[in-house]
């Protein structure tokens, strides 16, 4: 996993107005998780991540289909920019800098384990390969909580 002080010799220190962000076209519509009656087509993230972020939904869509996507709620957006510390701790949150998405908050609740998280069944395996594949990790894979968060997982991987 990518540290904060790596994350801020590559990028700097995060900031509010977030300098460092572009907005990504996503190739499907996904619905805000909190309001699905809001359709989400773009996303500010970091713009060394952009190329990578805008690959792992292509191929996610590529893989699955709209129609499997809507079912297995991989269209139900979390969010990517925030900035903001990590819950319940004092360092700065991977939102922060745009590295970070979150998907299907409500299925994969950051406290959720292997034995509750949708993202922990064999059918979002592909998904969860294709960010990897990507330069991002899963922290449901990686510490079995915040299944719903995928991060960028080192520098050598950033474009």
């Amino acid at each position: 996993m990518i540290s904060t002080t790596e994350l801020k010799k590559e990028f700097g220190a995060p900031d509010q107005e977030g300098s460092y962000l572009v907005t990504i076209k996503l190739p499907y519509p996904m619905k805000l998780a909190w309001d699905k009656r809001v359709t989400v087509n773009r996303m500010r993230c970091h713009i060394n991540v952009a190329d990578q972020l805008t690959n792992i939904f292509n191929e996610i869509l590529e893989h699955y289909g709209m129609e499997k996507i809507q079912e297995l709620g991989l269209d139900l957006f979390g969010g990517c920019f925030n900035y903001r510390q990590m819950r319940g701790g004092s360092d700065w949150s991977r939102h922060s800098w745009g590295v970070a998405v979150d998907l299907d908050p409500e299925n994969n609740p950051l406290r959720a384990t292997s034995e509750t998280a949708s993202f922990a069944k064999p059918e979002y395996k592909p998904m969860i390969d294709i960010f990897y594949k990507h330069g991002f990790e899963s922290l449901g894979r990686e510490k079995n909580y915040d299944w719903m968060h995928f991060q960028v997982k080192s520098k050598e991987l950033i474009s």
